[in-house]
């Protein structure tokens, strides 16, 4: 069995097509055709089968993936961690975030750490808390920057990034829309935006609210911030926002109101895996990070507050 094999069936796998492969990997299908079946040969087993100009993995086929994607993906962050020994500033960094820090955070960041490492690259990975703790749990990503922090999670440790304010937002019309800030029980009787259930913003919400004495009338459920303040903006109902997600103007950008009664926050973290040492080169932009954000920072610990109770 070769490497090259392995790696053909990898590619085959995901693209579902041998034609499509053998054209990504720069190799003449009939290599690829001729690779698959000789291992197919050795393992004693069909791994694939034909479903119209595609192929579809078998039982068999499935089983072997799982394995092949782990032993490949560990051999790739093998050579990675050898490279970067020899030098850090030729190194990947895996970083998973929720969609709200994708807005500003990250883009301000990367481009500020890029400004001084030019040659590191980065892969970045999207989800909700749920998705980006299974990642980094399985060592598909080395850092993730979160909402809330794990609260006491024997495996993550994490650093405490900012502290944020939440804005209650409003279509422009909007009779409170040139307040300088409100008692948030004023929007007791409005038809709220609100992210889906898993989300920690829609968590902190209808906490706020609860606090403010009332339960939120949902009008609307999403999954982006775009979305929501969209919709905010065209006159579909009320949400509350963090400031990271209401730069910029427009006629579609809802006018933001600050909140004092009950008043509105969420923590941003950095989370890694705990006893695990991290590559050398995201550990760079860890501590990068920590020093960029530490004069924002109200403290700092291994684990960190949760800021909430469920995530983003």
């Amino acid at each position: 069995m070769e490497l090259r094999q392995l790696q053909y069936f990898l590619n085959v796998a995901k693209r579902q097509h041998v034609t499509h492969a053998a054209e990504e990997m720069h190799v003449a299908q009939s290599a690829v055709s001729r690779q698959i079946r000789l291992l197919e040969e050795e393992l004693g087993v069909d791994l694939f089968v034909p479903v119209g100009r595609n192929v579809q993995l078998t039982a068999a086929g499935k089983l072997f993936y799982a394995h092949v994607e782990r032993i490949l993906g560990d051999l790739g962050r093998a050579v990675q961690e050898v490279r970067e020994l020899i030098d850090p500033e030729m190194g990947e960094i895996r970083l998973g975030f929720p969609h709200s820090p994708g807005v500003s955070l990250i883009p301000t960041v990367v481009a500020l750490f890029h400004k001084l490492h030019p040659n590191v690259k980065f892969t970045f990975s999207q989800g909700k808390y749920d998705v980006l703790i299974h990642d980094l749990l399985n060592n598909e990503i080395d850092l993730a920057i979160i909402s809330p922090l794990p609260d006491n999670h024997p495996d993550l440790s994490g650093d405490v990034l900012l502290t944020e304010r939440l804005f209650a937002v409003v279509p422009q019309g909007h009779p409170i829309a040139g307040e300088a800030e409100i008692r948030l029980e004023v929007l007791k009787n409005e038809p709220f935006v609100l992210f889906k259930e898993g989300y920690s913003l829609r968590t902190i919400v209808m906490d706020a609210c609860a606090r403010a004495g009332f339960k939120p009338n949902i009008g609307f459920e999403g999954e982006e911030t775009d979305t929501i303040r969209g919709l905010v903006a065209a006159g579909i109902g009320v949400s509350l926002l963090p400031e990271m997600a209401l730069s910029g103007s427009g006629v579609m950008m809802p006018a933001k109101v600050a909140v004092s009664d009950p008043p509105v926050t969420r923590t941003i973290g950095l989370i890694h895996r705990t006893g695990q040492k991290l590559p050398n080169v995201a550990q760079m932009f860890r501590r990068f990070l920590l020093d960029h954000f530490r004069d924002r920072r109200p403290e700092q610990g291994t684990k960190g507050p949760s800021g909430g109770k469920r995530p983003d």
